[in-house]
């Protein structure tokens, strides 16, 4: 089984590469995606990682909080995205009461 983590405050000049080998040393790292700006292409300072279930409980308790590039990484378990459905942002009317 893998688990997949979230890895954000990344410095934004973190390669896939660089994160890739971070993880290695935790366990087996099945896929690594860096986020970046659909428009600029520059990454957006978080990605995903996914690894066996060891390695991530290791990488959870080793990585989160540790220095890298003068910021503290946030490393945790990927919460599932919940799915969007049809329809406006919704909200109340436009009373004051």
């Amino acid at each position: 089984m893998t688990t997949k983590l979230y890895v954000g405050n990344l410095p934004w000049s973190t390669s896939e590469e660089e994160l890739r080998q971070m993880f290695t040393e935790m366990g087996t790292v099945e896929s690594v995606a860096l986020i970046t700006d659909r428009e600029t292409g520059r990454s957006r300072g978080f990605g995903f990682v996914e690894l066996d279930d060891e390695g991530a409980q290791k990488a959870i308790s080793e990585l989160n909080g540790k220095d890298m590039g003068g910021r503290a990484l946030r490393v945790n378990e990927a919460q599932d995205k919940p799915r969007r459905t049809g329809g406006g942002g919704g909200g109340g009317g436009g009373g004051r009461w």
